[in-house]
Protein backbone atom coordinates (compact mmCIF):
# COMPACT_ATOMS: atom_id res chain seq x y z
CA UNK A 1 0.00 0.00 0.00
CA UNK A 2 2.36 2.73 -1.23
CA UNK A 3 -0.46 5.16 -0.99
CA UNK A 4 -0.85 4.67 2.98
CA UNK A 5 2.90 5.41 3.12
CA UNK A 6 2.98 8.25 1.06
CA UNK A 7 0.12 9.41 3.27
CA UNK A 8 2.20 8.73 6.39
CA UNK A 9 5.12 10.30 5.24
CA UNK A 10 3.00 13.40 4.34
CA UNK A 11 1.76 13.60 8.19
CA UNK A 12 4.85 13.47 9.93
CA UNK A 13 6.01 16.39 7.56
CA UNK A 14 3.82 18.60 9.15
CA UNK A 15 6.13 17.94 12.42
CA UNK A 16 7.99 20.68 10.49
CA UNK A 17 5.59 23.38 9.71
CA UNK A 18 4.81 26.24 11.96
CA UNK A 19 1.30 24.71 11.89
CA UNK A 20 1.91 21.70 12.86
CA UNK A 21 -0.33 22.01 16.37
CA UNK A 22 -3.19 22.88 14.16
CA UNK A 23 -2.23 20.04 11.79
CA UNK A 24 -2.67 17.46 15.36
CA UNK A 25 -5.79 18.38 15.99
CA UNK A 26 -6.82 17.69 12.24
CA UNK A 27 -5.40 14.41 12.55
CA UNK A 28 -7.10 13.34 15.78
CA UNK A 29 -10.24 14.69 14.68
CA UNK A 30 -10.50 12.95 11.19
CA UNK A 31 -8.58 10.10 12.45
CA UNK A 32 -11.77 9.31 14.72
CA UNK A 33 -14.32 9.39 12.23
CA UNK A 34 -12.39 8.25 8.72
CA UNK A 35 -8.36 9.16 8.28
CA UNK A 36 -6.55 5.74 7.87
CA UNK A 37 -3.40 7.56 9.78
CA UNK A 38 -3.64 7.74 13.74
CA UNK A 39 -2.64 10.93 15.82
CA UNK A 40 0.34 9.25 17.74
CA UNK A 41 3.09 9.68 14.94
CA UNK A 42 2.44 13.28 14.62
CA UNK A 43 2.37 13.87 18.15
CA UNK A 44 5.65 11.94 18.75
CA UNK A 45 7.07 14.19 16.71
CA UNK A 46 5.94 16.84 17.85
CA UNK A 47 6.97 16.14 21.20
CA UNK A 48 10.16 15.39 20.10
CA UNK A 49 10.53 18.51 18.21
CA UNK A 50 9.81 20.46 21.63
CA UNK A 51 9.77 18.77 24.49
CA UNK A 52 9.13 21.14 27.43
CA UNK A 53 5.32 21.96 24.85
CA UNK A 54 4.84 18.09 25.34
CA UNK A 55 1.85 18.56 27.70
CA UNK A 56 0.27 21.13 25.55
CA UNK A 57 0.41 18.88 22.51
CA UNK A 58 -1.52 16.07 24.00
CA UNK A 59 -3.78 18.57 24.99
CA UNK A 60 -4.35 19.91 21.54
CA UNK A 61 -4.30 15.87 20.85
CA UNK A 62 -6.93 14.81 23.35
CA UNK A 63 -9.38 17.57 22.38
CA UNK A 64 -9.44 17.08 18.49
CA UNK A 65 -10.14 13.18 19.45
CA UNK A 66 -12.61 13.52 21.61
CA UNK A 67 -14.32 15.74 19.00
CA UNK A 68 -13.77 13.73 16.32
CA UNK A 69 -15.20 10.63 18.03
CA UNK A 70 -18.68 13.30 18.14
CA UNK A 71 -18.31 13.39 14.43
CA UNK A 72 -17.71 9.86 14.31
CA UNK A 73 -20.76 9.19 16.54
CA UNK A 74 -22.52 11.42 14.10
CA UNK A 75 -22.03 9.86 11.30
CA UNK A 76 -22.99 5.89 12.80
CA UNK A 77 -26.23 7.87 14.03
CA UNK A 78 -27.41 9.96 10.90
CA UNK A 79 -25.94 8.67 7.82
CA UNK A 80 -25.62 4.75 8.66
CA UNK A 81 -28.70 3.28 7.99
CA UNK A 82 -31.20 3.38 4.93
CA UNK A 83 -34.89 3.76 5.54
CA UNK A 84 -35.08 -0.05 5.19
CA UNK A 85 -32.92 -0.11 8.31
CA UNK A 86 -30.14 -1.37 5.75
CA UNK A 87 -27.00 -0.28 5.21
CA UNK A 88 -26.85 3.11 3.62
CA UNK A 89 -24.55 4.17 0.25
CA UNK A 90 -22.70 6.26 2.77
CA UNK A 91 -22.07 3.32 4.93
CA UNK A 92 -21.27 0.88 2.03
CA UNK A 93 -18.42 3.66 0.81
CA UNK A 94 -17.33 3.31 3.96
CA UNK A 95 -16.81 -0.21 4.17
CA UNK A 96 -15.52 -0.70 0.55
CA UNK A 97 -13.02 2.53 1.18
CA UNK A 98 -12.05 3.45 4.40
CA UNK A 99 -9.18 0.99 6.07
CA UNK A 100 -10.43 -0.83 9.14
CA UNK A 101 -13.89 -1.06 8.52
CA UNK A 102 -15.84 -4.56 7.34
CA UNK A 103 -19.56 -5.66 7.97
CA UNK A 104 -17.33 -8.61 10.24
CA UNK A 105 -15.74 -5.92 12.47
CA UNK A 106 -18.96 -4.03 12.79
CA UNK A 107 -21.45 -6.65 14.16
CA UNK A 108 -18.59 -8.24 16.39
CA UNK A 109 -18.49 -4.70 17.85
CA UNK A 110 -21.92 -4.45 18.35
CA UNK A 111 -21.98 -7.80 20.12
CA UNK A 112 -19.21 -6.34 22.69
CA UNK A 113 -21.51 -3.26 22.91
CA UNK A 114 -24.29 -4.98 24.14
CA UNK A 115 -22.12 -7.04 26.64
CA UNK A 116 -19.70 -4.93 28.17
CA UNK A 117 -20.81 -0.85 26.68
CA UNK A 118 -18.63 2.15 28.53
CA UNK A 119 -16.05 -0.78 28.75
CA UNK A 120 -15.74 -1.36 24.82
CA UNK A 121 -15.42 2.30 24.27
CA UNK A 122 -12.86 2.83 26.93
CA UNK A 123 -10.69 0.25 25.92
CA UNK A 124 -10.99 0.75 21.83
CA UNK A 125 -9.10 3.77 22.60
CA UNK A 126 -5.54 2.00 23.73
CA UNK A 127 -6.17 -1.33 20.88
CA UNK A 128 -4.81 -1.29 17.54
CA UNK A 129 -8.37 -1.23 16.18
CA UNK A 130 -8.96 2.17 14.30
CA UNK A 131 -10.59 4.36 16.98
CA UNK A 132 -13.13 5.38 14.02
CA UNK A 133 -14.14 1.74 13.87
CA UNK A 134 -15.95 2.15 17.40
CA UNK A 135 -16.92 5.62 17.38
CA UNK A 136 -19.45 5.36 14.03
CA UNK A 137 -20.53 1.78 15.21
CA UNK A 138 -21.50 3.72 18.84
CA UNK A 139 -23.79 6.14 17.12
CA UNK A 140 -25.35 3.41 14.50
CA UNK A 141 -26.29 1.10 17.40
CA UNK A 142 -27.41 4.08 19.38
CA UNK A 143 -25.15 3.77 22.18
CA UNK A 144 -25.92 6.22 25.31
CA UNK A 145 -23.77 9.36 24.42
CA UNK A 146 -23.19 10.84 27.32
CA UNK A 147 -21.16 7.27 28.01
CA UNK A 148 -19.99 7.19 25.09
CA UNK A 149 -18.18 11.02 25.07
CA UNK A 150 -16.86 10.60 29.34
CA UNK A 151 -15.58 7.05 27.99
CA UNK A 152 -14.11 8.19 25.19
CA UNK A 153 -11.85 11.74 26.04
CA UNK A 154 -11.13 9.75 29.07
CA UNK A 155 -9.56 7.20 27.34
CA UNK A 156 -8.15 8.50 24.27
CA UNK A 157 -6.61 11.40 26.31
CA UNK A 158 -4.76 8.58 29.02
CA UNK A 159 -3.08 7.35 25.86
CA UNK A 160 -2.08 10.33 24.68
CA UNK A 161 -0.74 11.41 28.17
CA UNK A 162 1.29 8.21 27.87
CA UNK A 163 2.62 8.99 24.76
CA UNK A 164 3.57 12.48 25.97
CA UNK A 165 4.68 11.82 29.26
CA UNK A 166 7.41 9.49 28.27
CA UNK A 167 8.46 11.98 25.08
CA UNK A 168 8.90 14.47 27.83
CA UNK A 169 10.61 12.54 30.34
CA UNK A 170 13.16 10.27 28.14
CA UNK A 171 13.18 12.38 25.17
CA UNK A 172 14.50 10.65 21.69
CA UNK A 173 15.61 7.17 23.01
CA UNK A 174 12.01 6.60 24.30
CA UNK A 175 10.57 6.61 20.45
CA UNK A 176 11.46 3.22 19.27
CA UNK A 177 10.28 1.58 22.81
CA UNK A 178 6.74 2.88 22.00
CA UNK A 179 7.21 2.02 18.58
CA UNK A 180 7.80 -1.37 18.96
CA UNK A 181 5.84 -1.94 22.51
CA UNK A 182 3.16 1.04 23.17
CA UNK A 183 -0.17 -1.42 22.35
CA UNK A 184 1.17 -3.43 24.21
CA UNK A 185 1.74 -1.21 27.06
CA UNK A 186 -1.34 0.32 26.75
CA UNK A 187 -3.63 -2.46 26.89
CA UNK A 188 -2.38 -3.56 29.83
CA UNK A 189 -2.77 -0.63 31.42
CA UNK A 190 -6.41 -0.55 30.72
CA UNK A 191 -6.28 -4.03 31.93
CA UNK A 192 -5.47 -2.98 35.32
CA UNK A 193 -7.47 0.20 35.51
CA UNK A 194 -10.48 -2.05 34.76
CA UNK A 195 -9.77 -4.63 37.15
CA UNK A 196 -9.26 -2.42 39.92
CA UNK A 197 -12.83 -0.61 39.39
CA UNK A 198 -14.41 -4.43 39.47
CA UNK A 199 -11.98 -5.19 42.50
CA UNK A 200 -13.41 -1.85 44.26
CA UNK A 201 -17.09 -2.71 43.17
CA UNK A 202 -16.86 -6.18 44.61
CA UNK A 203 -14.95 -4.97 47.77
CA UNK A 204 -17.30 -2.48 48.36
Amino acid sequence: MNWLKDLYDWVLNWSNSKWGAFALFALAFTEASFFPIPPDVLLIALCLGVKSRSFYYVAICSLGSALGAVFGYSIGYFLWWSEANEFSRFATFFFNTIPGFSTEIFFDIKQKYEEWNFWVIFISGFTPIPFKVFTVSAGAFNINFTLFLIASLVARSARFLIIGSLIWKFGEPIKSFIDKYFNILAFLFSFILIGSFFIIKYLL
